[in-house]
This record gives structure tokens, C-alpha cells and sequence, in this order.
């Protein structure tokens, strides 16, 4: 489908491809990888023809459509509702349905054969192309990636740069190209809307080349991997995890060559220098010497698996309880984001805070960071330094500092030498460190305000989103920071590899209350998975019992229903059917009120960490929630026969 034949493409004198090639065929599904500044967008511009290769070429069969989603869309804007700008992936449909609207007004003042024959014709043509259900299916689409349905109708200029990218990726989605490009798609999305971009491209019927730091996202996705390296596409036919594995193999078959090859140069380079000068020998020693001009060279194997090799610490040891916030309610206006909520966290808990955007989650670190006006109480524990990454802080480094400088001022006691140190384990070396902020990119100023975080000595992190704009190399590090580190920290963050990897609780925000799930962020996807069942089992069994209890009415004998006839004893019944109905309903109450109860006891450590506890707990969850069905049932029989009586 698009062949690329011999690339090489220059920035100035560095070369980002040299006689690099790559073959896309019809769904294909490429995750496109590699460092932070080795071309990986700009081969998309280069696909797409935005910029033009120094050599080699880029050929496309023909009817060949592509759909390129890029960061510079967030500066898209219009006056158009965002339904409006989705639906611009119709042209033709579009255009179809203005011809139509035309020819109907037309004929609302001169009728005439001709204008009818026209109107079938283009009907036809826009039946063909489904224009019926464009409109359901642009709706569908900005849902799934978290759009509520008021939404569809507001302005596209009143949403945020990260809203606005995702009705640009609804527009690409919509237009079904025969290779969809998307260049760090998840940067913009919370976790739901990221599982259903998932699934869509899982499904898509064309060939997709997505350029992510996602780890999860390209395992589940993509079927092949493309990695940037040398200057080369390096292909291998297999998801991210396999890639991991192969590479490793080929590095080492690399690492095997490349030893070989240089022992057998310094052997050669030990015969010239000894017999160049030597007259018997001189003749071989210049073949040698020839020899070793062809020599095609095997590179070294570079380690792209950095290490932390220093420890963050810091002198103040907090007390044993951190935070505790207790009936914290917050509202914007008359949206409530909290609602009477408490939650605590003690000494050394490593918290990921997770769901869907809107739901509070920055709020909430703002709150927990004093820097939001609340309801309630928020207290910090004794002797509890706390430390706030947000994105926003990237704004808050000192442009005409140097990094070192930069991270000397934010630990003076620091020595330059352990600076160095932390510096060159986020990925800064030699005279990387005296370069100015404010010539760095968005993903290096992410690397020095992270460094300036974990070398503050705060026993207390809040981050916010901290893998933004990282490359997988950079994420790596924060990973083993954070798990070395020995205090304790709130992460909010998508990536859900990141959160598996450093969350030892998860908390998330459901009805305006701060939960927590005393597990890592995979038990927690088994335990909503088994939540969701029983939800929907539940579901399916009061439809069934519903339909069952409505057709025993309609079934009843004659002579069953006879005292309904009776104005006296049809009244008698239903007033106490009703008395039936209210007693359920606080029955009900009571339950649910033990349920939440006994679900807060089972999320106390001291239960959870002991199993006698703990098994007592889930045999009374069991017998409440098998009474609660019950009771729900009696409920739903007494008010349907409430309603055949009535």
C-alpha cells in the first residue's frame, strides 16, 4: 500500500534517516518507537507529504487515503458545534444533503417531473453512502471519547486544546482513511476513553501507524512494531511485548558480533603496526589496512535501559498518618465535584488516583495541596513536607537558568557533582546540564522539573499526569525513582503499565466520594470486571422476575381476580399491598446502608491483613447481598401487583 524505499532526511548535518526502508501493507497495525528526538514524527510528515525526503522515495497505491491525527490540531478552532466539525469527515454526504434541502425547497414553489427525478437521484446516491445514520454515527464516536450529549452541541472554541484534539480524532475515525496515522493519541485521553480508542482501532479495517509511549495501548493494539534507531526502521512482527523480547535477542547476537569483530580489528591493527615497516611483510600489511576500509562495521549495542543509581531521600521522617480528610465537600458553582467525603493515607502508602476526566481528580490533589478552599476538614500529619508536579509547573522553571543550575537552586545542599548524578539518570549528560531551560522541549522540561520534585526532600509527592510528553526511556526512570522512593505520594495518571507498576493502593472518585481499593491497579480491573457481572446479572434476573410476575397477572384465573370486583375488599388489598411496598423499600435502605458498611471494613488494612477477620467480613458481604436481591424481588412482586389492582 505505501512503500518506503531508501529514506534519508537531514535536519541541518544530522541525519534523522540514512537509507532507511519499510513496506506498509492493508491492515497493518504499526506502533512507531524510539527515543525522544529520532525522527518518529517527522516520518508521518514525511508520509503524508508534508515534508519532502533529501533521498530515496515514498511511493502510495493508488486510492491510497491518509488520515494524519497531529499535536498541532490543538490549535484548531471554530464556531462550530463540535458534532458539526465531526461530521465534516461526510464531505460527500454532506454535500448530498444540501442538494437535497435545495431541490426540496425548490419544489415547495414550482413542482415540476424534472426536479423530482433529481431528488430520486440524489436520494439514491445518499441512501448508498448511509447519510441516513452519519449523524448517529458521529454522535456514537465523540461519546465513546467522552463527550456527553449536551456536549455535541456547544462550540468547538469553548472546549479545551485536549477536548479539541479528541473531536479532530472523531473526525479522522469518522473518515475510515486507508492508513490512519495518530501521533500520541492517549496524551489527551482519560483511562475509559483511552480502553475505547482501543477497541476501535482493534477493529478498524485499515492499516493504522500510531507513534505512542503507551506501553498498554501499543500491546494491545498493534500487531507490529517499527523502532527509530540509528537511523534505520528496524521491523519487528510482533506487539510491544514481543518486542522487548526479540530486541533483547537481537542485542545480544549484536553484542556477540560486534566483541568478535573487534578483536579480530585490534588482531589486524596489531599485524599492520608490526609489519608496515617490515619489507617481507609490508605488501600484506597494506591488504590489511585496505581491508579494513570495507569492513562493514557492527555497531555497538547502546543500553536504552537507563538505571537510577543514586537514592532520594530526605531528613524530616513524617508521623504514621500522612493525610486525613474528613467530610471535604467542593463545588464549582452548582457543579459539586466532593461530596461530605473523608479518606485517609498513612506513612509509606504509594496511591494512584485514576478515572475519567471530569470526574475531579486534579481538583482533588489541589485539594490535598491546600491550594483549594473547601468544606470540611483537610489535616497533614506531623512532620509531613509535601511537594505538587502539575503540568502547569513546567511555566515555573527559570528559562535563563541552566539545568544544573536549575536543580542546584531547587536543593542547595546538594553538591554539583551529586546534581550531575541525578541529572544524568533523567537523561542529561556531559554538557547537556549547562544548556538553558528555555531552549529545552516540552518532554526535557518534564525530565528537569520531575528531577527538581524528587530531589526536594519532600516526604509527600503529589503528581499530576508525570508521563506526559516522556519517552518510554524517561517513564522507566520515574518508575524506579518512585519505587525506591521511601515516603509516600498520590499519582494521577492514565498510563496504566506506569500505575500497575508503582501503585500499591488505587484510589478513584465515584458519586462525588473518594474510594479507595486496597490492591494494584490490575486486581483492581479484576475486581470492577467482577462488579460490572454482577451488576448485569442482577439486571437480567429483575427483568426476569418482572416478566414473570406480569405474566402470572395477565395469566390469573377468573376467579382469583373476583374480589377486585368488590370496591371494599379491592380497597382493603391494595392498601395493605401498599403497606407491603413502603416496609420493602426501607428494608431495602437498611440493607444497602449495611453493605456500604461492611464494604468500608473490608478496605480497613487491619481487616484485609487478617484472614479470620476477613473471611467473617465476606460471609456477612455474602448473606447481605443475597438478602438484598431478595428483598428486591418481594419489592418488584408487590409493586406489580399493586398496579393490577390499581
Amino acid at each position: 500500500m505505501i512503500s518506503i524505499t531508501n529514506l534519508s532526511y537531514y535536519l541541518g548535518d544530522r541525519a534523522l534517516y540514512e537509507n532507511a526502508s519499510l513496506h506498509i501493507k492493508p491492515k497493518d497495525k504499526i506502533g512507531l518507537i524510539g527515543l525522544n528526538g529520532t525522527g518518529k514524527s517527522t516520518l508521518l510528515h514525511l508520509i503524508v507529504g508534508n515534508y519532502q525526503p533529501d533521498a530515496g522515495h515514498i511511493s502510495k497505491s493508488g486510492g491510497c487515503t491518509i488520515g494524519f491525527l497531529n499535536q498541532d490540531l490543538l490549535s484548531y478552532q471554530s464556531d462550530d458545534s463540535i458534532l458539526s466539525v465531526a461530521m465534516q469527515a461526510f464531505e460527500r454526504a454532506n454535500e448530498l444533503q444540501r442538494q437535497m434541502d435545495a431541490v426540496i425547497h425548490e419544489m415547495e414553489v414550482n413542482y415540476q417531473d424534472k426536479l423530482v427525478d433529481r431528488l430520486a437521484r440524489i436520494q439514491e446516491e445518499f441512501e448508498a453512502l448511509d447519510g441516513y445514520s452519519i449523524q448517529s454515527k458521529a454522535e456514537e464516536i465523540l461519546e465513546g471519547l467522552g463527550f456527553s450529549t449536551a456536549d455535541l452541541q456547544k462550540p468547538l472554541r469553548l472546549f479545551s486544546g485536549g477536548w479539541r484534539m479528541r473531536v479532530m480524532l472523531a473526525k479522522l475515525l469518522l473518515q475510515k482513511p486507508s492508513l490512519l496515522m495518530l501521533d500520541e493519541p492517549t496524551n489527551h485521553l482519560d483511562l475509559p476513553s483511552i480502553q475505547w480508542v482501543e477497541k476501535y482501532v482493534q477493529s478498524y479495517e485499515n492499516a493504522v501507524i500510531v507513534v505512542s509511549h503507551d506501553r498498554e495501548f501499543l500491546d494491545n493494539v498493534c500487531d507490529t512494531m517499527v523502532e527509530v534507531s540509528n537511523q534505520k526502521l528496524n521491523y519487528y512482527g510482533g506487539n510491544y511485548s514481543f518486542y522487548i523480547e526479540e530486541k533483547a535477542l537481537r542485542n545480544e547476537i549484536q553484542k556477540g558480533a560486534y566483541e568478535n569483530q573487534q578483536a579480530k580489528i585490534r588482531q589486524t591493527e596489531r599485524f599492520i603496526e608490526r609489519f608496515k615497516a617490515k619489507a617481507t611483510k609490508a605488501k600484506q600489511a597494506q591488504s590489511r589496512a585496505k581491508m579494513l576500509d570495507r569492513m562493514d562495521r557492527v555497531e555497538a549495542v547502546v543500553d536504552e535501559n537507563a538505571k537510577v543509581h543514586f537514592r532520594f531521600q530526605f531528613t524530616t521522617q513524617p508521623g504514621r498518618h500522612v493525610l486525613q480528610l474528613e467530610n471535604v465537600s467542593k463545588a464549582y458553582g452548582d457543579k459539586e465535584i466532593l461530596k461530605n467525603t473523608s479518606i485517609s493515607m498513612e506513612r509509606g502508602d504509594k496511591i494512584a488516583l485514576i478515572g475519567a476526566n471530569g470526574k475531579g481528580k486534579s481538583t482533588l490533589l489541589r485539594v490535598i495541596a491546600g491550594t483549594e478552599p473547601i468544606e470540611g476538614e483537610r489535616r497533614l500529619g506531623h512532620n509531613v513536607l509535601f511537594t505538587f508536579y502539575a503540568q502547569h509547573q513546567l511555566e515555573s522553571l527559570n528559562i535563563e537558568h541552566t539545568i544544573l543550575e536549575e536543580l542546584k537552586y531547587a536543593n542547595p545542599t546538594k553538591s554539583e557533582t551529586e546534581c550531575r548524578t541525578i541529572l544524568g539518570c533523567f537523561l542529561f549528560t556531559g554538557e547537556d546540564v549547562f544548556k538553558k531551560i528555555k531552549v529545552l522541549s516540552g518532554g526535557e522540561k518534564s525530565r528537569v522539573a520531575l528531577a527538581k520534585v524528587l530531589v526536594s526532600e519532600a516526604n509527600f509527592l503529589l503528581l499530576d499526569e508525570p508521563t506526559n510528553h516522556l519517552d518510554m526511556q524517561s517513564v522507566n526512570i520515574l518508575i524506579q525513582a518512585l519505587r525506591q522512593y521511601e515516603g509516600s505520594f498520590v499519582v494521577v495518571s492514565h498510563d496504566r503499565f506506569f500505575v500497575e507498576a508503582i501503585a500499591s493502593k488505587i484510589w478513584y472518585i465515584d458519586n462525588r466520594e473518594v474510594k479507595e481499593y486496597p490492591g494494584t491497579y490490575q486486581e483492581y480491573e479484576w475486581w470492577q470486571e467482577e462488579r460490572g457481572e454482577e451488576e448485569t446479572a442482577k439486571g437480567k434476573e429483575a427483568v426476569m422476575t418482572s416478566l414473570a410476575s406480569m405474566n402470572a397477572v395477565k395469566t390469573a384465573p377468573a376467579a382469583t381476580a373476583a374480589p377486585s370486583k368488590n370496591g371494599s375488599s379491592n380497597g382493603q388489598a391494595l392498601k395493605q399491598l401498599q403497606n407491603k411496598v413502603n416496609q420493602l423499600e426501607k428494608e431495602i435502605d437498611e440493607l444497602e446502608k449495611r453493605k456500604t458498611e461492611i464494604e468500608e471494613k473490608l478496605a480497613d488494612e487491619s481487616v484485609y491483613s487478617n484472614p479470620t477477620k476477613l473471611a467473617e467480613l465476606n460471609r456477612q458481604y455474602a448473606d447481605i447481598k443475597q438478602k438484598i436481591n431478595k428483598s428486591t424481588e418481594n419489592w418488584e412482586q408487590a409493586v406489580l401487583e399493586v398496579d393490577a389492582l390499581g
